[in-house]
């Protein structure tokens, strides 16, 4: 699958996901195609969509929290109105 394609399937994935939990994917269409990017790269280097503001420690079962959408996400919009990203908004 060529990058595009897949930036456009994580896109409507986050969506749906944002939509079903009462938030949104982030408005700014250049953030979110930042962090998908990111997210692509570390898929491409380490093996999953790792969210890229957390640090992968290479312990897998720890870094399975941080493949996107997080476990994170959820309380930090709650607390903050984004998640620590902002690829996820109020």
């Amino acid at each position: 699958m060529n990058k595009e394609k897949l930036k456009e399937e994580l896109i409507k994935k986050y969506k749906q996901h944002a939509k079903k939990n009462g938030f949104r994917l982030n408005p700014d269409k250049n953030i979110v195609d930042s962090i998908i990017d990111l997210q692509i790269k570390n898929k491409e280097e380490k093996g999953e969509f790792y969210c890229p503001c957390r640090r992968v420690t290479g312990n897998k079962e720890e870094d399975k929290k941080i493949i996107c959408p997080c476990v994170y996400h959820k309380e930090e919009i709650n607390k903050f109105g984004h998640c620590h990203c902002f690829l996820f908004v109020k």
